[in-house]
């Protein structure tokens, strides 16, 4: 990481997985622009985790899902930093079949609309400035859902229109690094079933029973739901430890895409 105080824009900042990184940065001597839209309940429980790092972050009040409005975000926060060296392109928004039950439209909508939409717009407008800075750095976070798709354990969890959107951050994520480099490294984190993102501490979890829910803990062979610290690690290491890697997407899901039958032992066959 740049020695320089360099600046982050987090986008989804106001809790979980966002908070966690956005804390992670200020708390690296990173000044961190936190974005968020809505769950303003969320705002006192922010101030205090950065309680002491005042002098490291701003809040940033957004609508992402519009062109225009992302186009003043990043303007907002070059005119308060004068520099913009990574973007965390946090946003999405998810519907769970558990929650919402059959596809509506406005519910399509809102996840290609937040989900797919937004991470465009926010890295179109940031990318000239993170290239000025020479050694810009780009995170999208995505979702296993882009592979598994409305199958096995987490059907109760990923729509149809959710597994789409994070299908196709991944061909987001090679463009931009084709367009960003030399100046900006881009890479992707693709989430498993996190405690903050379709696991604890989300509503959708608490309307699964607990046999569907250990289902999903059999089914990744790290046998756990992910944390934020295990984001957290990731996100740190591609900044400072991956000076060689643009364009690859990680895999960060305890191996719930390889899970289900385990492999057999080996027989001791017939020769």
């Amino acid at each position: 990481m740049n020695p320089d105080n360099p600046v982050a824009l987090v986008l989804g900042a106001i809790k979980g997985i966002g908070r966690g990184i956005g804390l992670a940065l200020a708390q690296k001597n990173v000044r961190v622009a936190l974005n968020y839209y809505d769950w303003e309940d969320s705002l006192d429980d922010l101030k205090q985790t950065f309680s002491g790092l005042e002098d490291r972050y701003r809040l940033f009040q957004t609508d992402l899902r519009s062109p225009r409005h992302a186009r003043e975000l990043v303007q907002k926060v070059m005119a308060h930093y004068g520099r913009l060296d990574i973007l965390i392109n946090n946003i999405e928004r998810g519907g769970w079949p558990v929650v919402h039950g059959p596809y509506v439209e406005s519910q399509w909508d809102l996840e290609m609309e937040t989900t797919l939409r937004a991470k465009w717009w926010i890295c179109d407008a940031a990318m000239p400035f993170l290239k000025a800075s020479g050694n810009g750095v780009v995170i999208n976070l995505s979702s296993i859902a882009g592979i598994v798709g409305r199958f096995g354990p987490a059907s109760l969890i990923f729509n149809d229109g959710y597994a789409a959107a994070n299908r196709a951050i991944s061909s987001f994520t090679e463009t931009w690094a084709r367009v960003g480099a030399p100046e900006v490294r881009v890479n992707e984190i693709m989430l498993g079933i996190f405690q903050t993102r379709h696991a604890e501490a989300t509503r959708g979890w608490g309307l699964l029973t607990a046999a569907q829910q250990q289902a999903i803990r059999d089914h990744t062979l790290l046998g756990r739901t992910g944390t934020i610290s295990d984001v957290v690690k990731s996100v740190l290491f591609m900044i400072d430890d991956a000076p060689f890697m643009t364009g690859t997407v990680m895999r960060l899901d305890g191996g719930y895409v390889l899970g289900g039958e385990r492999v057999q032992p080996i027989p001791e066959g017939v020769v």
